[in-house]
């Protein structure tokens, strides 16, 4: 092929590369050649060959070097592209009318935060700092027997909160507020608003589901309290009685109608693990929430649109007690393809070792995320996107994986990695080569790693990835990166033997470029994928100096966030391409 059609063939596949994410497809680039080209049709068979080697040489290439390339060799495909709208959130409803926004994340200590999480948390947090106001954090752990909060969560959901930058401007925990909510129940009963019912609990459903009275609700005030006091006492024991607020019988809802406000959990079987069997009367989710809605002063409660039923039911709370209710945004469920985000599910395949932790990276827990690389801009990104709209979303991982890379791509340093790396002998190679590659194509400012090649009796010993033998046995001639350009003779049983060819860059034009590590300089890796298997390999030496929690790119491989050591090996996560 002529260097006039290489050129083309290069042009067609990076211009593809940069409309489609950095990933050129080869049938695409060959299509759109022959329909610009059509008398290179009747060698569109040799052409596609070429074509393969110049894409799998561009897909290797990161997008900035491939936008400069366009910039200096065509600037004419340039389009003036419009600079992307900076997001901006809605404003929050009714604003105007309070001289303090003041918001809130009220989380149950049951498990750590994931990606769904994140929208409550981050749009609650970043209103409140949009108009000025205040962020409360409040953990709702009023529920020792069915969702039992556990002391490890209450410090993990700190620091997923953290690193999401979200920091809170007070603090709440619903445990140390019994008092309180007794309070409100005596002036619940005082005011002839609630009351102390013995319905069984099939009895009672039969009756609000016919919009009949419970026998209970119309007891005296004085009766009521003294029930309550024997709740308080004791004197009942765990599903005997139940505090529920006088509601509408006839609405719409019966899961509205007489919704219970407070029930008896049995301390010796169900200990609290902050305050232990102190409490035996536990509030349930609405009255405990309604009620610090209230006191702490939350002008704006934004949740999920499931919650518009507790809301209809703590709408009656409110107006037994004469308070406004706060502005409320409802937004619809967001989902991430392929991720379960259930914290039921996902505490009961933890608790039976189908993952190893909250931060396994088949999880989509934000430690996942942590763990794997990912920048916790890339998630406020995300629900920035999405916004606070009403309707369900569906998030794909290649628009997560595609906006986190945008944000990691410039800090990240880039290190040649071969997993199931082929021992390579290359013969010819008369001199050693010492190699300053920088640790970023586009900013020299942060420096450079050195990799040497020995050779001996003018053998140069590497190692190449096993990945690419098939492209070793099938191509002309292949580049490594940064060295020279060689020839494999033989790839079989690991290991590759080959011919030296030249050093110079421009006599490799169109031969795929791969990356390598020498044999004598080089630290053994081991990669954890998202799916939790481990692939094995080997880095140049330059990657044991990053910092734990580094994010760095294995050329061709993809962004790995730097774990540690582990028995000699460095460990990475993958994050993505």
């Amino acid at each position: 092929m002529s260097s006039e059609i290489v050129d083309k063939v290069r042009k067609a596949a990076v211009l593809n590369a940069l409309k489609h994410d950095c990933r050129a497809d080869a049938k695409a680039v060959l299509g759109g050649l022959l329909g610009e080209n059509p008398d290179l049709r009747p060698r569109a068979k040799e052409l596609f060959s070429l074509v393969q080697q110049v894409v799998l040489e561009v897909n290797s290439t990161p997008a900035q070097e491939l936008e400069q390339m366009v910039r200096e060799r065509w600037p004419q495909e340039l389009t003036k592209e419009r600079p992307e709208e900076e997001k901006v959130l809605p404003p929050l409803p009714s604003a105007q009318k309070y001289h303090l926004i003041v918001t809130r994340l009220a989380p149950n200590p049951d498990f750590v935060l994931h990606i769904g999480n994140a929208r409550a948390a981050i749009l609650s947090h970043d209103y409140a700092k949009m108009y000025k106001g205040k962020f409360v954090l409040r953990f709702e752990d009023t529920d020792p027997r069915l969702k039992k909060a556990q002391l490890v969560f209450y410090d993990l959901i700190r620091e997923d909160l953290r690193w999401l930058g979200c920091e809170w401007d007070e603090e709440y925990i619903q445990s140390d507020r019994l008092l309180t909510y007794y309070e409100v129940a005596e002036s619940l009963l005082r005011k002839g608003a609630a009351y102390v019912c013995e319905c069984q609990p099939d009895e009672f459903r039969a009756l609000v589901g016919a919009g009949k009275v419970c026998p209970d609700r119309d007891q005296s005030g004085e009766e009521q309290m003294q029930r309550w006091n024997m709740m308080l006492g004791g004197r009942y024991h765990e599903g005997a009685a139940v505090f529920r607020i006088k509601t509408d019988l006839a609405h719409p809802n019966p899961a509205v109608r007489e919704w219970p406000a407070f029930r008896i959990i049995d301390p010796d079987r169900n200990p609290h693990p902050r305050v232990g069997s102190k409490y035996r009367v536990w509030p349930l989710y609405n009255l405990a929430s309604g009620v610090d809605d209230h006191l702490m002063r939350i002008t704006h409660v934004i949740r999920g649109k499931e919650h518009l039923t507790n809301m209809a039911r703590q709408l009656f709370l409110y107006g037994h007690l004469g308070w406004e209710y706060p502005d409320a945004v409802h937004y619809g469920r967001l989902k991430v393809e392929g991720t379960d985000l259930s914290k039921s599910r996902l505490m009961k395949a933890l608790e039976s070792g189908e993952y190893w932790g909250i931060d396994d990276p088949r999880l989509g827990t934000l430690a996942a995320l942590r763990r794997r690389g990912f920048s916790p801009e890339t998630i406020r990104h995300i629900i920035w996107e999405v916004g606070p709209r009403p309707v369900d979303v569906t998030i794909s991982w290649d628009n997560i994986y595609a906006q986190n890379r945008k944000l990691i791509d410039q800090s990240a340093h880039r290190y040649y990695f071969v997993p199931d790396p082929l021992e390579a002998h290359v013969e010819g190679v008369g001199r050693e080569y010492v190699v300053q590659a920088p640790l970023h194509p586009q900013h020299s400012q942060m420096g450079f790693r050195t990799l040497r090649v020995q050779s001996r009796d003018g053998v140069a010993e590497l190692y190449l990835a096993g990945s690419d033998a098939s492209l070793l046995k099938s191509a002309q001639a292949v580049r490594l990166m940064g060295l020279f350009n060689f020839k494999a003779l033989a790839v079989s049983d690991g290991a590759v033997k080959g011919r030296f060819l030249s050093e110079a860059v421009d006599e490799a034009g169109g031969i795929p470029v791969i990356q390598w590590v020498p044999k004598q300089e080089n630290v053994p890796v081991e990669v954890v994928m998202p799916d939790a298997s481990i692939k094995q390999g080997l880095a140049e030496k330059a990657l044991a100096l990053e910092n734990v929690g580094a994010v760095a790119q294995l050329v061709r491989f993809g962004f790995c966030r730097v774990d540690g050591v582990t028995q000699g090996r460095i460990r990475v996560y993958f994050a993505h391409e």
